[in-house]
C-alpha cells in the first residue's frame, strides 16, 4: 500500500550508493546473494534472542534488496534471471525471520509464526501467479517501473513488511500479537489480490474473445 510513495523517495539515495558499487565492479547478482547471506544471519541471531543484531542483519538485507535492482539499472544489466533470484530469495528470507522468532520462544511464538507463514504463502503465491499471467498478457507496471515482476499491489507490500519485521525486533515480547495483526493484513491482501487478479484476467479474456 505504501510502496507507491516510499519507492520514489528511495531511488535517489540508492542511485548514489550504487555508483560506488559500480566503480568497484560489483554485479547485481553478487549484491543479491550478499544481501541474502547477511539477512539469513537473522535466523540464528533471533533464535538466540539477539534482537538488535538481528535487526541490523534485516535492515542490511533490505538495503541490499534495493541496491541490486538500482545497480542493474545503472549498469544496464537488468535481467529476468536476476529478478527471479531477487524475489525468490526475498521470500526465503522473510520466512527465515519468522522461523527465528518461533525458535526464540516456541511456546509463545510458534502458533503466531505458523499463522504468519500461512499468510505469507497467500501473498507470495497470489503475487507470483498474477505476475506470470501479466507477462503472458504483456501488462505494464505504471506505478512500479523498477520492479522485475508485475506488481499487483495490496494492503501489505514491501514497505509494510519491512516495518513489521522491524517492529518484531523492537518489541519481541509482543511478537505473537504483532504477527497475528500483520498476518490478518496479509490475508486481506491475498483476498484482494486474488479477486483483483481474477477480475483483471477475466476482463482481458473477454476482450480477447470479443476481438
Amino acid at each position: 500500500m505504501l510502496d507507491r510513495w516510499t519507492m520514489p523517495m528511495t531511488q535517489k539515495p540508492l542511485r548514489w550508493l550504487t555508483r560506488g558499487l559500480a566503480r568497484a565492479g560489483a554485479r547485481p547478482d553478487q549484491v543479491t546473494l550478499a544481501a541474502f547471506v547477511i539477512g539469513m544471519l537473522a535466523l540464528p541471531l533471533l533464535a538466540f534472542e539477539l534482537y538488535w543484531a538481528a535487526l541490523v542483519a534485516i535492515l542490511l538485507n533490505r538495503l541490499g534488496g534495493g541496491l541490486d535492482g538500482a545497480l542493474a539499472r545503472l549498469t544496464d544489466t537488468a535481467s529476468d534471471a536476476g529478478g527471479f533470484l531477487d524475489i525468490g530469495l526475498d521470500f526465503v528470507f522473510y520466512a527465515a525471520v519468522v522461523l527465528g522468532f518461533a525458535l526464540a520462544n516456541p511456546a509463545a511464538n510458534a502458533l503466531a509464526g505458523a499463522l504468519l507463514l500461512f499468510a505469507f504463502i497467500g501473498t507470495g503465491t497470489s503475487f507470483l501467479a498474477f505476475a506470470i499471467m501479466a507477462a503472458r498478457h504483456q501488462l505494464q507496471r505504471p506505478r512500479f517501473q523498477h520492479k522485475a515482476f508485475y506488481y499487483l499491489h495490496g494492503l501489505t507490500e514491501g514497505t509494510e513488511t519491512v516495518a513489521a519485521l522491524v517492529a518484531f525486533c523492537l518489541w519481541p515480547e509482543h511478537f505473537a500479537l504483532l504477527a497475528t495483526v500483520f498476518a490478518t493484513a496479509c490475508v486481506l491482501t491475498t483476498v484482494t489480490r486474488l479477486w483483483g487478479g481474477y477480475v483483471t484476467l477475466k476482463a482481458l479474456g473477454k476482450a480477447a474473445t470479443d476481438d
